[in-house]
């Protein structure tokens, strides 16, 4: 049981009064419940439903290849077959370690279909990360590439016992061969994900997401925005897939609507113009800067760009403000108001608040950054003194919270994690925000030690244990800098070993063999690091020390 304080009656009674509020400000074309477009079933169900009411629909495309949903729907039927075969039922986890890829999304469904549990693996991930992983999530198969097997074989011997891998290149075409599964579609209730995600205590967790979950996610997202399951919908994904925003974007939206996705292995911006035009893309998310890219381009004045109604921008070094939505008009005059994206975790899949219909004006660009809008349908957001479930008057600062359909059960195998963050259906995000008179969320940074590289989530606490982990090591100090190029930089204060001699460089050099690139720090080894009076270290007195070395 969590020992946070809880104020039951406050907060019913708070967000009582707050649905009132949110009811005023809600577009009046958007619906205050969410709507299922083919009910509420599971995500391979979706995908035969789609595949009996629109066969001739192109489900999937990527780098010239298309699938239908008849031929999306056979094949990963067909792949989770040879994974019964192989002895994945339900409740097992099968770890992907993939780019964005057919494959990536056809195990996916395949892995749902057969009620076990899909481990999306950073495709990034160097031996020390990927260890923590497979060890932490036990899967009996992981899919994986010929790039990225050597760094499997690598981990195999820190495992607890071998992992069988199945390296597309080689036994994909086998194992798509095989006899159609010809089991249920899955369950909507089942752990059906881990979607891990760092924080201040240490490696990542596992988040523990159903089918419901994901489910949701799209439906009120979709419903938020006036998205419909009319004809036509494709979305265009060059996010990550592994990241739950990318699989919102790339897998869930499409499959849930019965559109296309239209998935590429990277962000390009004369790939993503030709993609747009020639798929009528309905939705893209990139960060400012891919747009900034699109609009240099001599040719964009050229491009029809009609179908993109709903173009969101991430601000993660760059931020939107009103020119940039202004310069994009002029640029794209056809297209649809250039937006934020959302307010999201990876512990509520993402989509949990939306400025959309805010744009007159620039009414949302305007207001104190950053602004979040409204809750999308069937979830509610409170501010709340951090420590406590007491509310806070509006406009006030204090933790948000969110409890919806979509919050994860808990976190795997960490019952003490679980207790800390979710209180009675609600996850403590550990984020300052406020909530204004109207009832719009705002949020005002992590409270969390989170460091943003080129939008990529960095924990300090995770390098500070990767690299604890050097024999030459005796503890590490990481804070962030500001960076002009990447947003910020984490840096490294590192106390070496008693009687040790270790250098920064060999230190970067260890870090790059062991972890993500995004995640390599700059390193200043130091002969003590401040400290207070009851042992934890001082880090603001490090952050000038930061600075100066990044400089």
């Amino acid at each position: 049981m969590s020992e946070r304080p809880v104020s039951t009656t406050d907060l019913d009674s708070y967000i009582a009064d707050l649905r009132q509020l949110q009811a005023r400000r809600r577009p009046a074309e958007i619906p205050d419940h969410v709507v299922y477009p083919a009910g509420e079933i599971t995500i391979p169900a979706h995908v035969s439903h789609w595949a009996a009411q629109r066969p001739a629909t192109t489900a999937l495309t990527f780098e010239g290849t298309a699938f239908t949903y008849p031929e999306l729907d056979d094949l990963h039927r067909r792949l989770a077959g040879w994974m019964a075969d192989q002895g994945i039922s339900r409740g097992d986890r099968v770890a992907v370690y993939l780019g964005n890829s057919p494959e990536f999304v056809i195990a996916f469904l395949a892995i749902l279909r057969l009620g076990a549990v899909h481990v999306p693996v950073n495709p990034m991930f160097a031996p020390a990360e990927l260890t923590h992983e497979l060890r932490d999530a036990e899967p009996g198969l992981v899919l994986t590439n010929r790039a990225l097997a050597s760094t499997v074989e690598e981990v195999q011997p820190r495992l607890d016992s071998p992992v069988p891998v199945l390296i597309v290149e080689d036994g994909w075409a086998d194992a798509i061969a095989h006899e159609p599964f010809t089991g249920d579609d899955g369950d909507l209730d089942a752990l059906a994900a881990l979607n891990y995600t760092g924080g201040t205590t240490g490696l990542p967790k596992g988040c523990q997401h159903t089918q419901r979950h994901m489910l949701y996610t799209a439906a009120s997202a979709t419903t938020a925005t006036q998205l419909s399951a009319e004809p036509g919908f494709t979305s265009l994904c060059y996010l990550p897939i592994f990241w739950i925003a990318g699989e919102d974007l790339g897998i869930l939206l499409p499959f849930v609507l019965g559109g296309t996705s239209v998935l590429m292995a990277r962000w390009d911006a004369a790939t993503t113009l030709d993609a747009i035009e020639a798929f009528g893309v309905s939705v893209m998310t990139g960060t400012v800067e891919n747009y900034l890219e699109l609009m240099a381009r001599p040719d964009i004045g050229e491009r029809d760009l009609s179908s993109l109604v709903d173009p969101q921008a991430v601000s993660f070094v760059r931020k939107m403000t009103p020119q940039v939505r202004a310069d994009w008009a002029a640029a794209a005059p056809s297209s649809g108001t250039l937006r934020e994206s959302s307010y999201g975790m990876t512990e509520t899949h993402t989509i949990d608040c939306v400025p959309y219909g805010f744009a007159a004006d620039d009414e949302d660009l305007l207001a104190e950054p950053v602004f979040c809008g409204l809750p999308v349908p069937g979830t509610d957001i409170a501010v709340v003194e951090f420590g406590t479930q007491t509310p806070l008057p509006l406009g006030e600062v204090g933790e948000i919270i969110v409890r919806s359909p979509s919050v994860t059960d808990g976190y795997w195998r960490n019952p003490e994690a679980t207790a800390d963050q979710l209180v009675d259906g609600w996850i403590h995000t550990g984020d300052n925000g406020r909530i204004d008179e109207q009832g719009l969320l705002h949020y005002l940074g992590r409270r969390k030690e989170m460091i943003k590289v080129k939008g990529m989530s960095v924990f300090p606490a995770e390098i500070e244990v990767l690299l604890a982990q050097h024999p030459l090591v005796e503890s590490v100090a990481v804070v962030p800098t500001d960076d002009p190029d990447s947003g910020q930089r984490p840096v490294a204060f590192v106390l070496p070993a008693e009687g040790a001699t270790v250098t920064a460089e060999e230190l970067v050099s260890w870090s790059r063999e062991n972890m993500a690139t995004y995640k390599v720090p700059l390193v200043k080894v130091i002969g003590a690091l401040p400290m207070t009076a009851t042992g934890k270290v001082r880090k603001h007195e490090l952050a000038e020390d930061a600075a100066a070395l990044n400089r």
